[in-house]
């Protein structure tokens, strides 16, 4: 048995993981060969190609990942919506009802999956903003990047933070 909380889970999962899936494509849009879209002018401070390639390659690691993540989640709330359907066939198509009857094991189980689809979205889509970072500001290699360091390091402290506040959140929810 479960309750709307899950529902209403599936559908933070689903929404954030459309929101960050946006961000990605915004970022595959950009060029980052092109030499005016930086700011370097130390020609010791130029990004290589494998930063772009790793920009690229991170975004659509990061793409993957939401999307598995958001398939994973919608797939999970069909599962819900078709099961009470089957079980309680009186119930209107527009009544949403609180308590669903589902394999609860299932259903941690792919919310787990979820979350950690979400996760690591999170960390591919923060290598490519590390990459944008030096090749916008400058590789960290030349050591007249000061904005570059500037740029990563509040970015490599937070969103890492956050990361496991969250699994650490999604874990105890669990155990409850």
């Amino acid at each position: 048995m479960t309750t709307s909380i899950h529902i209403t889970a599936l559908d933070g999962i689903v929404n954030v993981n459309s929101l960050f899936t946006l961000a990605v494509f915004v970022g595959l849009a950009w060029n980052p060969s092109d030499p005016s879209n930086s700011l370097v002018t130390d020609p010791n401070c130029t990004p290589t190609t494998r930063m772009a390639e790793n920009l690229v390659a991170f975004h659509v690691y990061s793409f993957a990942s939401f999307l598995f993540s958001s398939l994973i989640a919608l797939g999970l709330k069909q599962a819900m919506r078709l099961n009470i359907a089957a079980s309680f066939p009186h119930f209107s198509a527009r009544i949403d009802p609180v308590v669903y009857y589902v394999n609860k094991t299932a259903l941690r189980f792919g919310m787990v999956v979820s979350g950690l689809g979400s996760v690591s979205g999170c960390g591919f889509l923060m290598l490519a903003l590390v990459n944008v970072v030096q090749i916008k500001l400058g590789s960290f290699g030349c050591g007249g990047s000061g904005h570059s360091y500037a740029a990563v390091v509040p970015l490599l402290i937070l969103v890492p933070s956050a990361l496991f506040i969250y699994v650490s959140l999604m874990l105890y929810a669990f155990t409850r």
